[in-house]
């Protein structure tokens, strides 16, 4: 799904209004009815609604909303907050429609009033600002909003949550609205994916009003969702008479002492996502440990008994994915250099190996092209140095996949990747219970084994990305979120595939 910009999404408002055709206060009506639908399947009619509605087109949401929640016979009160003396056409059709409906409202002009509004019950439904606000809140809806989020009520943001910017950052000191959840129209917003904004956005529900698909696609965006849809474009199936060497060789480089659990996880992980043959590379007091806890893998034993070092060995013909639990001791930070410099198909980058690139900014001018590095966020900053907001993280990593030609992803809620042609995408798939030890050697064990079957790197890593969430979130049904530990993504990653082919 593309992430539309605000702009364009105004663009694909008045294409739609125009070539449909259809009046924009009667889009306004359809969108309504979809929040209305949503609001409704979830509250009974026992539930109190409180709409603040500003005068612009997302107050004029909020009037259609007070109106279509009181004909379905829901308690409703709705204030109306005069924060200026203009209000736009839509919202004044909205506003007669309101009166004709005899819906009641309350008229808010100045801040002394706000200390007349009971925030005691029922549900907040957030209508003041929408997508094109520029500057941040002030005078009479900077203290409303301050009252708003001071009540522990649930608190629903029609479009984006008021006071937040779509694609620009916001100052910590900004006037937003906490929302329980946001329903957004057609599209999501780019800010809604980034970590400062959750206590913002809360669940986000994106609301299809209708746009008219055609005229979306022809926009020129580079954000986009990774979804069930995209991934089924590329999901390879097996054939009757498909055998091992039809799946690839893969060979992970992982583990030393007290680490070699990482390499446990990610070898798991990767013979789960159907890897045809799997070696390791590990240190020599890791062998006998690996060769119990992963039967089907073959080891090739360095010299070095406790850590990743010396010369590199001979290996066979794969795919390679270095770095979990690997150490940075100096031997190592010798192998990982060999190994960048002999590798000439991507591989996969992790863990200790992108803290040796780090240590080591030199060694960036060897990374294969096309190969894909799977940093948290603080190993990025110790790639990249330090951000100050998501924005500016964001652009970093678009000029690092470009300068090295590969593709980065950053692990997170909603994991970032960047590809070197400058596109990004945000997964879709996932929950809190994966912020657990081990995840990330999961995710490498996956990605790793799609690469070494022929997936290309961008379908590697988008898939490996959707699949390794998609398994949390099967495991979270299981053991919730709490009590979830890395070998359970390992363990329901069976079930992932089967419910992506099903």
């Amino acid at each position: 799904m593309k992430i539309l910009s605000s702009q364009q999404q105004r663009e694909a408002d008045q294409y739609t209004i125009l070539h449909e055709p259809i009046l924009s206060v009667d889009l306004m009506e359809r969108a309504a009815e979809r929040c209305v639908d949503w609001i409704t399947s979830k509250y009974n009619q026992q539930t109190y609604f409180q709409l603040f509605c500003g005068t612009g087109n997302n107050g004029g949401d909020g009037l259609a909303l007070a109106r279509l929640l009181t004909q379905r016979n829901y308690r409703v009160t709705c204030y109306i907050i005069r924060f200026s003396e203009n209000s736009s056409k839509d919202f004044d059709i909205n506003m007669e429609r309101l009166q004709e409906n005899a819906v009641q409202y309350i008229e808010i002009t100045n801040e002394a009033e706000i200390n007349t509004i009971s925030l005691t019950e029922g549900v907040i439904i957030d209508c003041l600002l929408g997508t094109g606000i520029t500057r941040p809140s002030s005078g009479i809806l900077k203290s409303l909003i301050a009252k708003i989020n001071t009540v522990p009520l649930e608190k629903i943001a029609i479009d984006v949550p008021s006071g937040l910017y779509c694609e620009q950052p916001n100052a910590e000191t900004d006037s937003i609205v906490n929302a329980t959840h946001t329903l957004t129209f057609q599209a999501p917003k780019l800010n809604f994916f980034f970590p400062e904004n959750a206590q913002h956005v809360g669940q986000v529900e994106v609301l299809d009003i209708g746009l008219d698909q055609q005229f979306i696609q022809t926009l020129d965006s580079p954000w986009q969702t990774i979804e069930r849809a995209d991934i089924l474009n590329f999901l390879k199936t097996r054939t009757k008479f498909s055998h091992k060497g039809s799946f690839g060789h893969a060979t992970l480089i992982a583990g030393s002492t007290g680490k070699i659990g990482a390499a446990i996880l990610a070898g798991r992980a990767c013979l789960r996502s159907g890897i045809g043959l799997l070696s390791y590379v590990t240190s020599k007091n890791g062998n006998e440990i690996l060769q119990t806890a992963v039967p089907e893998a073959m080891t090739i034993i360095l010299s070095a008994s406790d850590n990743i070092g010396g010369e590199i060995p001979q290996l066979p013909k794969s795919t390679i994915g270095i770095g979990p639990g690997i150490g940075t001791s100096k031997a190592t930070q010798q192998f990982v250099e060999k190994q960048l410099q002999l590798s000439k198909q991507p591989i996969v980058i992790d863990a200790d190996a992108l803290n040796i690139i780090a240590l080591n900014p030199n060694f960036k001018k060897n990374i294969p092209k096309n190969s894909i590095l799977t940093p948290h966020s603080k190993e990025f900053e110790r790639l990249v140095g330090a951000f100050e907001n998501s924005h500016e993280r964001l652009q970093k990593q678009l000029t690092f996949s470009n300068e090295f030609q590969c593709f980065v992803l950053v692990k997170g809620a909603h994991t970032c990747i960047t590809s070197p042609s400058g596109d990004v995408y945000f997964n879709t798939t996932g929950n809190p219970g994966m912020a657990t030890g081990g995840s990330g050697d999961v995710l490498t064990g996956i990605i790793t084994s799609l690469l070494a079957q022929s997936y290309s790197p961008k379908e590697a890593t988008l898939l490996g990305v959707y699949i390794h969430g998609l398994a949390g979130d099967l495991a979270a049904t299981a053991t919730g979120t709490t009590s979830m530990i890395a070998s359970d993504i390992v363990d329901f990653l069976a079930k992932a595939f089967e419910s992506l082919r099903s």
